[in-house]
């Protein structure tokens, strides 16, 4: 248990299923000893307590009722300070204090035009290291007046390092009848000692928020009873989330005060979590069913933890439900958009739109087209062929007409592709319904062209909501715009507009939570690929039963994009098969799409599923070569931690998959799975039919994005040893929980010749977050690096790996499923969002919020060309001058959040440094003085 968390069928049982029903706080308590059954006192006393503190909530007035609300900034130094996925919390924030005063809660003196903005810029500023260093009244006297004008006070405390060792210390009298059948009995002291064997004697001044005193310091506004900070960083600057990939470690002493305070200081009667996500949920300890020394129930304790969490995230709504006891509220995604076309694409589509008209009379156009297609970057989007990728006026003479009306063609569908192209629009703020605009995007999104722009248009202005879809098929007379209404869509569409417009139940959920009443579950999703099951908002999401999947039609979806990515592999390749793809499983997709990543593998092998008579999953049988009619491919099952821990049950049926793979009767060059486990046991290596590979138990992620976050790296290829270290580790049936494999995984990265990648939603794309190239991106580089050293050592030519290795993206949120060369993906979604005045236009209006969203981007752009070799000046050249050029864009980031503003340079200029990016002479002269200026204008509010 303390080891492996609860595993297989005890994790179904006790936590996926009763999570349908809306179960919060599931607490072990107990297990079985050879045939005894043990309960555990300690996790008694945790459950117990925790309803005592969920009751005593429903009980105690309102006005009486403490509440601590926390903000989350991380990373440090970039912007993030009051930010949330998809979350506008300023303004969320607002309304969240507003709300709570109408309902009886005492949050002080709050003006009604209270500026969510300045709350937040006012809790970023009291972090100032020079008043922490003068301890809780230095804080206290730093922003008092501007606090009072928003109608609270600053709040700042200090935790000692005695009273640290008595909040954390377990009662003396405490022995083996408290903590059962252990292997070992805790010392009362335990966490506290575990603390400073970690981190040194407490009160260190080189620690984190600590006074000149040695004192921990607390900081946040009051707003009468209720408390806002922001949640501490887990570990060293430099290093702030070391903690979480290493589970031997603790959370650090500040972060230990931090939430002990809440606890025994402020003595709050709930905490809310404000947006996704934090990290309290993520420290170390068991990985499913905390046991008494798992820092997230240590530091939580009896809180009771409302979690404001993304309704299309409920793979990690799990971890924040299961191990941070989160009673979860989603919240809506905001509403999404079309690229539309900008600036040099508008100017080449018109053009284009002519020249196609009539070519003959419009030939003086082509030299135009050319020159535009070239100045717009995308020759690299769409060659002229595969041969000649780029063209230049002067070649005109020896290009037919034809030829050249051929490739317009091409080039107009591509444009229309871009044109198209849906991206998420802002950020959401808690509680608002979307407005008629709004509402229209939501809609024009989900049907596309099946209903024409004069329904949706008419349904989303009936404002009373009374008109039927009989009504309006009869009022359109059955067609609009000459095309054919089906009742069911607009049936649908009245069914969406209703229930998005119950978003304001986000607020009210939260308040019914707040006050310890039950929160209906709901399935987690996204709308545009789950329909209207996911909503309304507002609710407590959960996941799917992990025994179904894949599901019936993920195992079709992931058929069909598997058999796409091994023809477009031959026809890249010369007909040859890929011998091994590495495939990502991520708990995330596998829950949206019900497992098409699995399918995905499962016809690469060469397998199909067996369901026992309930529709469950029992195994996964392979196909007979006779029947496959092709080789089996090799795949290295690249697991995330969500998945590794939620669907062991798919985690064995793979393994044994791959066992039997591994030992069939088939010729080798028939099945590339018992070829590579037959040259891995001839080496004398283990366990050769290893293929699920994932972090250590208990840990998370690769590191890769705390390495380009911090610049602490000097090539690609640190990335992808990087990634290899943090993903060596082998997962199975028989005991195979975490087994440090090094020589398996890279025995197949020589074999690699193509990485496979789902993306799941319009949200977050390859461009969007880091984990995209901190996971594909470096698996891709571990590959090649790995290609390379297989080649130097390979003296028959025949034998050595040719070409790069490629990488399959698979956009399973939409009808379009094909896949599709990560470098095309990269430049569809930075022409459709980062470059595209009207993405970034919607995120400057965010604020703060939508500032740090454009330099996340930033980051990851270099985070691409890091771990991809994506150096693509084009897309840097268009990034500053939108983002820096542009005067009016620049004021504006430079205002709401001068941090962010300070990273969107900083990476830029990095970028340059690096050899990614071939800036002018004169654009670096301009970048490094913008950047100096921001340093030392940073500075200043630092030493105010």
């Amino acid at each position: 248990w303390d080891r492996n968390g609860m595993t297989g069928l005890q994790s179904i049982v006790l936590y996926a299923l009763p999570e349908l029903d809306g179960a919060i706080d599931t607490v072990p308590i107990g297990g079985l000893v050879a045939d005894d059954i043990f309960l555990v006192p300690e996790r008694v006393k945790r459950l117990t307590s925790r309803l005592h503190k969920w009751i005593s909530l429903r009980r105690k007035p309102k006005v009486e009722s403490k509440v601590a609300v926390l903000l989350y900034g991380f990373p440090p130094g970039v912007g993030a300070t009051g930010t949330a996925a998809l979350l506008n919390v300023p303004s969320s924030l607002a309304s969240l204090l507003q709300t709570l005063r109408e309902e009886g809660y005492h949050v002080g003196d709050i003006p009604e035009d209270l500026d969510g903005e300045e709350v937040v810029k006012m809790i970023r500023d009291l972090d100032s290291p020079r008043a922490i260093a003068g301890g809780a009244d230095a804080v206290n006297a730093n922003g008092a007046e501007t606090a009072r004008s928003l109608g609270g006070r600053v709040a700042a405390a200090e935790v000692t390092p005695s009273q640290l060792r008595d909040w954390l210390s377990f009662p003396e009298a405490w022995g083996p009848t408290e903590w059962g059948p252990i292997p070992f009995l805790p010392e009362n002291d335990v966490l506290f000692n575990r603390l400073e064997s970690q981190w040194g004697k407490l009160g260190n001044p080189n620690h984190l928020s600590v006074s000149a005193e040695g004192n921990y310091v607390v900081s946040g506004l009051q707003f009468g009873n209720v408390w806002i900070g922001v949640q501490p960083l887990l570990g060293v600057e430099g290093d702030p989330m070391r903690l979480l990939f290493e589970r031997d470690l603790t959370p650090h002493p500040q972060y230990a005060a931090f939430y002990s305070w809440l606890q025994n200081g402020f003595k709050a009667d709930a905490v809310l979590h404000f947006g996704t996500h934090g990290t309290v949920e993520w420290l170390p300890g068991s990985p499913v069913g905390n046991t008494g020394l798992s820092w997230s129930d240590v530091l939580l304790g009896s809180l009771p933890n409302v979690y404001i969490y993304t309704a299309n995230n409920p793979s990690e709504s799990i971890i924040a439900k299961r191990r941070g006891y989160g009673t979860i509220v989603s919240h809506n995604v905001p509403p999404y958009g079309r690229s539309g076309l900008y600036k040099q694409l508008a100017i080449l589509k018109d053009l284009v739109g002519d020249y196609r008209e009539d070519p003959a009379s419009n030939a003086v156009l082509k030299e135009t087209i050319v020159d535009t297609i070239a100045a717009a970057g995308l020759f690299t989007d769409c060659p002229y062929t595969d041969e000649r990728p780029k063209i230049t006026p002067a070649d005109l003479g020896e290009i037919s007409d034809s030829d050249f009306l051929a490739y317009v063609d091409r080039l107009f569908t591509y444009l229309k592709v871009v044109e198209n192209r849906l991206f998420s629009e802002g950020l959401h703020v808690i509680g608002r319904a979307p407005d008629q605009e709004s509402m229209s995007k939501y809609l024009s999104a989900y049907f596309g062209s099946r209903l024409p722009d004069a329904v949706l248009a008419f349904i989303c202005e009936d404002g009373s909501g009374s008109a039927t879809a009989d009504q309006i098929v009869e009022r359109f007379g059955g067609t609009a715009r000459g095309q054919r209404l089906c009742r069911e869509d607009v049936e649908t569409a009245l069914e969406i507009r209703g229930l998005l417009l119950k978003n304001t139940e986000e607020m009210k959920s939260v308040v019914r939570a707040l006050r310890g009443e039950y929160i209906p579950s709901v399935a987690g999703g996204d709308l545009l690929r789950d329909g209207p099951g996911v909503l309304p908002t507002g609710r407590n999401i959960h996941a799917l039963d992990p025994y179904r999947m894949p599901s019936q039609a993920a195992f079709l979806r992931g058929t069909s994009a598997a058999k796409e990515i091994i023809a477009q592999h031959q026809e890249q390749n010369e007909g040859e098969y890929p011998e091994t793809c590495a495939v990502a499983l991520w708990g995330l997709d596998s829950i949206k799409t019900k497992g098409d990543a699995v399918a995905i593998v499962l016809h690469l092998v060469g397998a199909r599923t067996e369901r026992d008579s309930t529709g469950r999953v029992a195994r996964f049988e392979l196909i007979p070569l006779s029947e496959l009619g092709r080789p089996r491919i090799d795949v290295i099952a690249n697991m995330s931690g969500i998945f590794r821990d939620s669907f062991q049950n798919v985690v064995n049926l793979l393994d044994d998959l791959f066992t039997r793979a591994a030992e069939a009767e088939e010729p080798p060059e028939m099945n590339f799975i018992r070829k590579h486990a037959e040259e891995m046991r001839s080496k004398g290596i283990d366990r050769p039919a290893s293929r699920l590979f994932s972090n250590p138990s208990g840990d998370y992620g690769s590191m890769v994005n705390e390495r380009v976050g911090s610049s602490n790296w000097e090539d690609g290829s640190e990335l992808g040893d990087t990634w290899v270290s943090r993903n060596a580790f082998s997962y199975g049936k028989g005991g195979e929980e975490g087994s440090s494999r090094p020589e398996v995984l890279d025995t197949l990265l020589q074999t690699t010749d193509r990485v496979v990648q789902e993306i799941d939603s319009v949200e977050y794309g390859l461009t969007d977050i880091q984990e995209y190239y901190a996971n594909t991106g470096a698996l891709r580089k571990a590959a090649e690096t790995a290609r390379s050293k297989y080649n130097a050592l390979t003296s028959d030519p025949e034998k050595r790996k040719k070409g790069k290795v490629g990488c399959s993206i698979v956009e399973c949120f939409g009808e379009e499923t094909t896949p599709k060369e990560l470098e095309d993906v990269l430049r569809l979604e930075y022409r459709s969002k980062l470059l595209n005045p009207k993405w970034a236009d919607a995120m400057v209006k965010q604020g703060s919020g939508g500032a740090f969203e454009i330099s996340t981007r930033m980051t990851a752009l270099l985070g691409w060309g890091a771990t991809s070799d994506f150096k693509e000046d084009w897309v840097y050249d268009q990034a500053v001058e939108t983002y820096v050029d542009n005067e009016e864009i620049a004021q504006a980031l430079r205002k709401s959040n001068p941090q962010a503003f300070a990273n969107i340079l900083k990476r830029a200029l990095e970028a340059a440094n690096r050899g990614i990016w071939n800036a002018s002479e004169e654009t670096l002269e301009k970048l490094q003085e913008m950047f100096n200026e921001m340093d030392a204008e940073l500075e200043g509010v630092e030493r105010r």
